[in-house]
C-alpha cells in the first residue's frame, strides 16, 4: 500500500542547491510551491520537485533546514536543501495588473444588432452579453482593477455593467473596482475630439494611471469587448514577465480564409516579434506566411494555419505604454495598425500563443456561427465551467416551462414558455415565448426584456395585434431574432430565394450574408413570408 510522510522546515538562510523551473511549480494550499500528489506514489511522476536530486541510501538523520520526503517502502529516502522559493521567484501578482476593456467602435459590421447598442452589449449564448467574456476572464484571473472605455451607443452597456459588476449588488470585487471611462470633452484642442482609435482612447485617459489607487500597477492589459474565448490572463502576464518583454501580443494560428481580417506577425526562435502587418491584402498577405510549427503545432496543423494572427489582446509594461502614447507616438491612434508595428523596431515585443478556442465576433456571420456552434455536441466552447464560470446580470427569473415540445441540440435560457413547438440547433434567449406549432431551426433568438401577462396577450390577439414572442405555426430558420421582437402566427422566415443582402427596416428586418435579422422591437405581421 502506498504511503507518504513529509517534514518541512524553511528558512530564509537556506542555501540554494536545487534549480526548479517556475513553469513546473505552483503554489499549493500549504504555502509551498510544487505539484499536488495524485495517483500512485510508486510511479515517481507525481511531482517534479525532486527531479535531479541525488539519493542517499540508509540515511537515518534528517539535517536541520532541509526538506525530507519518504515515499513508500520501496523508494529510497531522498533529501535536498532548498532556498525559500518565495524570495527570488518573479511571480506575476494580479494586484499589480490593471485591465482596459475597449468598448468598441461604431460596430458597423455587426449592424443592425448595433443600431441601438454598443458591440460589447450585444446578447450572446442566450443570457450573456459580449462584455461578460473579458469581464469574467478578468475576475477568474484574479484581476480586480478593470476599466471599460465606451463611446458609441453606450446606454445599455453602462446599465448592464452597473447591474452586474456593482460592489453592492453584483459580483463582489473586494478592494478592486470596475470603472467606466466614457468619451468626454477635456481642455485643449485634442480634448474636443471623440476617440480616434484604440490607442487614442487609452491616451485620453492616461492620467487615470497616475491616480493613487493605480500607482502600484506595473502591467496593463488591453482587451477587446467583442471576442469569445476563455483565458487565464495571469498566464499571459507571466510569459510577459519571464521574457522581460516591453509588450506581449496574444496570438492564434490562422488559416488562409480569414488571415486578411487580422493583424499578422512574424517571430524569431525566441518568440520575439520581428514584423507586424495589420490586415494585409494580396502579395503583402502571402509575405506574412510563416512555419507555425515553431509555435508547437503539428506538421498538419502548421500547413492548415500558415499565419500567426493577433487576437487584439496585449499586455504592456505601464511605463512603456505611457511613454509610447505620450512621447514616442503621440499622433498614432491605433494599437494594431500603428503602435505595435512601430514598437517592434526598438522594443522587446513578444508573442504569446493561445492555442485554444477564440472567435472574433466582428460580423453578422461570425456572430451567428459562434452562437449556433454552442449547440453542437461536443461544443468547441462552453460558458459553463465550474472553475471559471462566466458571470452576467442576476435576473432572478423562474425556470423555463416546456409543454410537449421537441428539443434537439439546443440551448433554452431561463424564464421561457414553450408550448408544443420544435426547437432544433437553436438558442432561445431569456423570457422567450414560443406558441404551439412553432418550428425553430438554426436560429439565434435573443429573448425579451420584459414579460406580458396572459391577459395582455389575449387582449392584443383580440385586437389583431402581435404580442412579444413567436406566434402559432410559424416556421423560422437561419435567422437572428433581436430582443422584444413580435412575430405573428403562420409566418415563414426562411429566405428561400437565397438573398445575400437586403435592407427592409420598415418591414422589420435586414438580410446580411444570407441570414435574416429581425430588428429589436420589430413587428412581423401574421402570415408574412420572408
Amino acid at each position: 500500500m502506498d504511503s507518504c510522510c513529509a517534514t518541512w522546515k524553511t528558512s530564509s538562510n537556506l542555501t540554494h542547491q536545487v534549480q526548479v523551473r517556475s513553469q513546473s511549480i505552483r503554489k499549493c494550499d500549504n504555502g509551498f510551491y510544487g505539484e499536488e500528489i495524485r495517483g500512485s506514489l510508486k510511479s515517481r511522476t507525481s511531482t517534479e520537485l525532486w527531479k535531479g536530486l541525488k539519493t542517499e541510501n540508509q540515511i537515518r538523520e534528517v539535517k536541520y533546514r532541509v526538506a525530507c520526503s519518504i515515499l513508500t517502502s520501496d523508494i529510497d529516502k531522498e533529501i535536498g536543501t532548498f532556498q525559500s522559493l518565495f524570495d527570488n521567484e518573479d511571480r506575476a501578482d494580479p494586484k499589480s495588473v490593471a485591465s482596459i476593456i475597449l468598448g468598441g467602435g461604431a460596430g458597423t459590421r455587426l449592424f443592425p444588432l448595433t443600431s441601438k447598442r454598443a458591440k460589447p452589449a450585444v446578447p450572446i449564448g442566450g443570457c450573456y452579453r459580449l462584455i461578460d467574456v473579458p469581464m469574467s476572464n478578468c475576475i477568474n484571473s484574479g484581476i480586480r482593477k478593470i476599466f471599460i472605455l465606451t463611446q458609441f451607443n453606450s446606454f445599455s452597456l453602462n446599465r448592464h455593467l452597473a447591474r452586474t459588476y456593482d460592489f453592492g449588488n453584483g459580483v463582489n470585487f473586494g478592494d478592486g473596482f470596475v470603472e467606466v471611462l466614457a468619451a468626454t470633452q477635456t481642455p485643449g484642442e485634442a480634448g474636443k475630439r471623440w476617440f480616434q482609435g484604440t490607442a487614442d482612447a487609452v491616451r485620453q485617459f492616461v492620467w487615470v494611471f497616475e491616480d493613487a489607487k493605480t500607482k502600484h500597477v506595473e502591467h496593463i492589459l488591453i482587451l477587446s469587448g467583442d471576442h469569445l474565448y476563455r483565458m487565464d490572463y495571469m498566464d499571459f502576464v507571466q510569459k510577459h514577465i519571464d521574457t522581460g518583454a516591453d509588450i506581449t501580443v496574444s496570438c492564434v494560428p490562422m488559416d488562409d480564409s480569414r488571415a486578411s481580417d487580422f493583424g499578422l506577425m512574424k517571430i524569431d526562435k525566441t518568440g520575439r516579434i520581428i514584423q507586424f502587418a495589420e490586415k494585409p491584402k494580396g502579395p503583402d498577405l502571402k509575405a506574412m506566411q510563416v512555419d507555425t510549427a515553431l509555435l508547437g503545432l503539428s506538421e498538419q496543423e502548421a500547413k492548415k494555419n500558415p499565419y500567426i494572427a493577433s487576437m487584439g489582446v496585449y499586455v504592456f509594461k505601464t511605463d512603456v505604454l505611457l511613454k509610447l502614447l505620450r512621447w514616442r507616438y503621440p499622433s498614432c491612434n491605433d494599437f494594431g495598425s500603428e503602435i505595435i508595428p512601430s514598437a517592434v523596431r526598438d522594443h522587446n515585443v513578444q508573442a504569446y500563443l493561445f492555442n485554444d478556442y477564440w472567435e472574433d465576433i466582428g460580423t453578422i456571420k461570425s456572430f451567428f456561427d459562434a452562437n449556433i456552434a454552442l449547440t453542437e455536441q461536443p461544443p468547441k466552447f462552453e460558458f459553463y465551467d465550474p472553475k471559471t464560470p462566466f458571470f452576467t446580470s442576476p435576473r432572478f427569473l423562474p425556470p423555463t416551462k416546456v409543454e410537449k415540445c421537441r428539443i434537439l441540440d439546443a440551448i433554452i435560457s431561463h424564464g421561457c414558455f414553450l408550448r408544443e413547438c420544435s426547437v432544433q440547433h437553436s438558442i432561445v434567449g431569456i423570457r422567450s415565448r414560443l406558441e404551439s406549432g412553432v418550428e425553430l431551426q438554426d436560429t439565434m433568438m435573443m429573448g425579451a426584456d420584459y414579460y406580458q401577462t396572459e391577459s395582455e396577450i389575449a387582449s392584443l390577439l383580440a385586437e389583431g395585434k402581435v404580442p412579444v414572442g413567436v406566434g402559432q405555426n410559424t416556421k423560422i430558420r437561419n435567422c437572428i431574432i433581436d430582443k422584444n421582437a413580435k412575430i405573428g402566427k403562420d409566418v415563414v422566415i426562411a429566405n428561400k430565394d437565397g438573398v445575400q443582402e437586403a435592407d427592409r427596416p420598415k418591414e422589420g428586418f435586414y438580410i446580411r450574408s444570407g441570414l435574416t435579422v429581425i430588428l429589436k422591437n420589430a413587428t412581423i405581421k401574421d402570415g408574412m413570408v420572408i
